[in-house]
């Protein structure tokens, strides 16, 4: 265990997932941290600085602020944002944290991707472009990079289906019609969706930077639970109090109902493909995992749902 205190840079720390792995390491006390932000004085930033963070400017788009970001850093929480435009931005991002990163001697690299990228090409209809290739293909590139770029210790953590899209302001675009009392989807009664809290992938990733020698080179996949919506509905119905329904759509009735096409599309992923993660895999970690009822008690005051 190396215990000395590294120097942590947190990309994506004003988001979901980059933002639970600053205050992970925050909270927890035993490194320094610096986070990667657009707009140091937004709030979710400036909020991170009150409790110890040190901000730099920047984005992946400006290389000099990357390097500026990575100097005298040990490790890197790295994440990307999705290539749905076919434009390869992703890759384009993936690559210019890792060459910053190498630049400037970085020895540590922990990057968050999806579950089920490398097995994309074996999607029925994968070939006909139903699903999106771009986001597939920019995930599973970023990772390849990443393994092959030379760190002295790599991580990569494939996330499910993430807890926190039910609760605000996620739920507002990935569930708009929650605040009605009603879990809208295309996805089938049966179908069961892999779910993984954010703060369970920082517990992972604060492992991974405290234990590079026992998480070097290790591609986890990461869920806790795996729930039908009307389970889902029911957790969320019971912990808020309130009457909360799960209504199964086909995907055009879905976008005629206001689902963004995207997601509908998504949903019918998890019909046919779905994340499939070996929850058991991840016993010999020894690091607890969240409940979709815990997160849900935890985080019951952002589940706003107000029937009329």
């Amino acid at each position: 265990m190396d215990n000395k205190q590294k120097l942590i840079l947190v990309t994506g720390a004003t988001g979901l997932q980059g933002g639970a792995v600053a205050r992970a390491l925050l909270k927890k006390g035993n490194h320094k941290v610096r986070i990667l932000a657009r707009n140091v004085n937004s709030v979710s930033a400036q909020t991170l600085i009150r409790d110890g963070a040190e901000a730099v400017e920047g984005n992946f788009d400006d290389v000099t602020s990357l390097e500026n970001a990575m100097q005298g850093v040990d490790a890197v929480f790295s994440m990307t944002n999705p290539d749905i435009t076919g434009t390869g931005n992703e890759q384009k991002q993936g690559n210019a944290l890792i060459q910053s990163a190498l630049k400037k001697g970085v020895k540590q690299f922990v990057h968050t991707s999806v579950a089920r990228a490398g097995t994309h090409a074996d999607f029925p209809g994968w070939e006909s472009g139903y699903w999106s290739k771009s986001y597939w293909i920019g995930k599973w590139e970023v990772e390849e990079n990443i393994r092959t770029a030379g760190f002295s210790s790599w991580t990569i953590l494939k996330p499910a289906f993430m807890m926190d899209n039910f609760a605000q302001p996620k739920s507002t675009h990935m569930f708009p019609h929650l605040q009605q009392g009603e879990l809208k989807t295309a996805m089938l009664a049966e179908t069961n969706l892999d779910l993984i809290a954010a703060d369970d992938i920082a517990a992972f990733a604060v492992a991974a930077i405290n234990n590079p020698e026992k998480f070097n080179k290790k591609n986890i996949d990461l869920a806790s639970e795996s729930l039908t919506m009307r389970e889902v509905a029911e957790i969320l119905a019971s912990v808020t109090g309130e009457s909360i329904t799960s209504v199964s759509l086909s995907p055009q009735e879905a976008e005629e109902q206001g689902i963004f096409h995207g997601l509908v599309r998504a949903q019918e992923w998890n019909n046919k493909v779905g994340y499939t993660v070996n929850i058991n895999s991840l016993k010999p970690y020894h690091i607890k995992l969240t409940s979709f009822n815990e997160w849900a008690k935890k985080y019951k005051n952002d589940i706003k749902v107000n029937r009329v």
